[in-house]
């Protein structure tokens, strides 16, 4: 028997999903099954195979489905779209508005942005701009475990995240207090990441990257970028759903392995990584494809950066990764007044 079922919510990218070929005792009991989704969105017909068919499709198809990640026993709702701000506790950040700060400063800088609006702080201590070279895990450690420390004495109830590609230096920075773990590397960088944040329990950010930041852009070579990145995703999720991890967040890497054309392509399509069900992150704020494009700086591309985070929570993003909250909690709280305008 052919059955087909539309998925509700995901616009025009989705078409059917063909279950023709499914076993029905698989149906009944949630077995491992392969399946397609063909897709007809800006790049015509293709096709994905995914694991693990009933635990991912339930996921997106129960309208009850409560949309939040529990944080060490904090329960964030992403119903609606937060915002989540960058602590860089590193001398070689692309952005010079955030450099070599001492502690208190990053303390006054968390302050701020909890004040305008955050609902996370992203905690990095290695630089993964394109072209960087990596520091050691001690360094990286020492780096983030004081910022993080100090911001939750002054700001308990704040959500901190951990920027990291490196398990050891996540595991210290959850035992510090951090409650998710942000991997720009999707797990490829260290493959015991996957596993560490199965065990530690806390929410795990997937990025997309191809190769390392030193040789990133080298790799941006793709027939077509969004099928490439969802694949990438179908097959993260699926490590991540058998390790254990119970909150996955994806995020397309902009910037990360990919050209200004491939970025606004990402930007464009975004919508369709909304089948694999998990919340999208959108880390766009002031990158180079803003103040390239514009003929600009990264100290100039405020305004860009609102526009395309814009951009993004119309396509479906969650959580906006960004340098300046104000802007973007007001970028968040307009888009609410538009989607709720009869």
């Amino acid at each position: 028997m052919l059955l087909r079922y539309r998925i509700a919510g995901l616009y025009s990218c989705v078409s059917f999903i063909d279950f023709g070929h499914v076993e029905p005792d698989c149906r009944q009991t949630g077995s491992p099954v392969i399946f397609s989704f063909y897709y007809q969105r800006f790049y015509g017909s293709f096709h994905v195979s995914i694991c693990n068919l009933c635990d991912i499709l339930s996921k997106i198809i129960e309208k009850d489905l409560m949309n939040s990640i529990n944080c060490k026993g904090k329960l964030l709702s992403l119903d609606e779209p937060v915002v989540m701000g960058i602590i860089n506790a590193t001398p070689d950040s692309f952005y010079e508005g955030h450099l070599k700060m001492p502690i208190n400063e990053l303390l006054n800088l968390a302050g701020k942005m909890i004040a305008d609006g955050a609902a996370i702080l992203d905690i990095g201590g290695l630089s993964t701009r394109p072209g960087s070279q990596p520091v050691s895990i001690q360094e990286e450690t020492d780096r983030v475990l004081p910022v993080i420390e100090s911001i939750l004495v002054a700001y308990p109830d704040i959500i901190l995240s951990i920027d990291t590609y490196n398990g050891t230096v996540a595991k210290a920075a959850v035992l510090q207090g951090a409650a998710i773990i942000n991997d720009i590397s999707g797990g490829n960088l260290d493959v015991d990441m996957i596993d560490t944040a199965a065990v530690l329990g806390v929410p795990y950010i997937c990025m997309h990257m191809l190769g390392t930041p030193a040789t990133m852009q080298q790799e941006a070579v793709y027939e077509n970028v969004a099928k490439e990145v969802l694949d990438f995703f179908i097959n993260k999720i699926d490590a991540c759903n058998r390790a254990g991890i119970k909150d996955i967040i994806i995020d397309p890497g902009f910037g990360f392995a990919k050209t200004i054309e491939h970025n606004f392509q990402l930007l464009k399509q975004l919508a369709v990584l909304k089948i694999t069900g998990k919340p999208i992150l959108a880390g766009l704020s002031r990158k180079s494809s803003i103040y390239k494009t514009l003929g600009i700086t990264a100290a100039e591309a405020l305004n860009g950066t609102t526009v395309l985070n814009t951009m993004a929570l119309m396509n479906g993003a969650s959580i906006l990764r960004v340098h300046d909250v104000k802007e973007a909690v007001e970028a968040v709280k307009l888009f609410k007044a538009y989607k709720k305008a009869p």
